[in-house]
């Protein structure tokens, strides 16, 4: 009798009020879940599904993806490679007007085909760009602006730990999400890019012009990278074009990573030490948020509320796109209260279901999910990367950071826009990779 939708919403708004508490949201999800299906089924039954998810979601092969991911990013870190990717990208663009602010966001690109977090690279990239442009005489608004916002592309330039997540909760191809970021994430940093240069070409006094390195410093720097670029283009180029599965590439780029610290005469029993300490921290992290994820997920499935929600779509008579666009409007509102992951766990196992019913394809969905967790980042007043990049900039007030995203955030709109009316944005690469 109590397997109902009001059911499902209800403890829909349990878990919503439990976050705004401030409990984790691994917790929040478990306890909700096993609370929900307690009321549905009764205890015993509760406890034997429960244990169910937890053995079948530990023995996923997929899942081994993430930490390893993670240990590559954190050895990188050691390596000194957000460093050097920002100065080469300077060495190369710097002098332009605004160059230093296109090289943040080339920075942010590179170190997120490697971290995947969109809070850690705008902390790495923010740690080394904002300074040098702050020296330069760049705009403090632009300077946070930008490497906030650039600092988003972790989440959704493969491999991206949000995708992994949303992979193993929606059972769908982690290898074909990755491919369907690609051209998102590349016109997203073209988007960026394209906002410094309308910027600097309104107010040239935004980002004073700095000398023009000379060819032998810029083949320095880019040399400095080459093994960092060898290791990104052999991970992400490999589960594109098929050789590596996922958890093959994330292998790869582990033990390369590992390598490229020993050769930079980085590695040591300390920073070993410290990488795996970081990464079993994390993963044991995640790993229980995807656990209490998908127990909250059989609540919510066992309720009918998603199916209660795709009939009430289809009674109003909306069509894909502005259903989609509606959805989005709900995710940017939930996400100006809640965390990225924290949106993305808790829609996705309402949402997923009324996109399969409107015939959209649940790759897709994850990027436009994805993409509205970073808008979320930058989103007043959560923001998360706004008050990461104040930290690393404690002397620059947060309202100036909110004013230096605003163009950014219009062009992430804008960019949000054109995925949901051209799905191919997403789709047309990876569909093209398996003919």
């Amino acid at each position: 009798m109590m397997a109902t939708p009001e059911t499902g919403l209800i403890g829909v708004m349990v878990l919503l009020a439990l976050l705004l508490l401030g409990m984790p949201i691994g917790t929040a999800l478990g306890l909700v879940g096993i609370g929900g299906l307690t009321l549905v089924l009764g205890l015993e039954p509760a406890l034997i599904k429960s244990a169910d998810v937890l053995v079948e979601t530990l023995t996923r092969y997929e899942l081994g993806t993430l930490p390893l991911f993670m240990l590559m990013a954190h050895l990188s870190f050691s390596s000194e490679v957000s460093r050097d990717l920002f100065n080469a990208a300077a060495r190369c663009i710097g002098h332009r007007r605004g160059g230093l602010a296109l090289a943040s966001i080339a920075g942010c690109a590179g170190f997120g085909a490697i971290n995947g977090s969109s809070l850690a690279t705008a902390a790495t990239i923010g740690l080394v760009a904002i300074p040098e442009m702050r020296r330069h005489g760049y705009s403090d608004a632009l300077a946070t602006g930008a490497v906030a916002a650039g600092g988003t592309l972790g989440q959704l330039i493969p491999p991206s730990g949000a995708l992994i997540v949303f992979g193993i909760i929606a059972q769908q191809s982690i290898g074909r999400l990755f491919n369907a970021a690609i051209v998102p994430g590349l016109t997203q940093m073209l988007f960026y890019m394209v906002v410094i240069s309308l910027l600097v070409r309104w107010r040239p006094q935004l980002a004073p012009q700095t000398p023009k390195a000379d060819w032998p410093e810029r083949r320095a720097a880019l040399i400095k990278i080459v093994d960092i670029l060898a290791l990104m283009l052999l991970v992400i180029g490999g589960i594109v074009v098929g050789w590596f599965t996922p958890s093959e590439a994330a292998s790869v780029g582990a033990a390369g990573s590992l390598a490229i610290c020993a050769w930079r005469r980085r590695l040591s029993w300390a920073v070993l030490y410290r990488s795996l300490e970081e990464t079993l921290k994390t993963s044991g992290l995640i790993y229980t948020v995807i656990i209490g994820t998908l127990v909250f997920s059989v609540f919510i499935a066992t309720t009918g509320l998603p199916d209660a929600a795709s009939r009430l779509i289809v009674q109003l008579g909306g069509g894909p796109i502005s259903t989609t666009l509606l959805m989005g409007v709900l995710l940017l509102l939930l996400g100006s209260i809640l965390d990225g992951l924290s949106l993305m766990l808790l829609a996705t196992p309402i949402l997923l279901p009324v996109i399969v019913k409107l015939g959209l394809s649940p790759i897709w969905f994850g990027i436009f999910i994805t993409r509205t967790m970073e808008i979320g980042f930058i989103h007043p007043p959560m923001g998360m990367n706004l008050y990461v990049i104040q930290g690393v900039a404690g002397d620059i007030t947060i309202g100036r950071i909110f004013r230096g995203v605003l163009p950014f955030l219009a062009a992430d709109f804008v960019h949000l826009l054109l995925l949901i009316l051209f799905p191919a944005l997403a789709l047309a690469l990876p569909r093209w990779l398996a003919s």
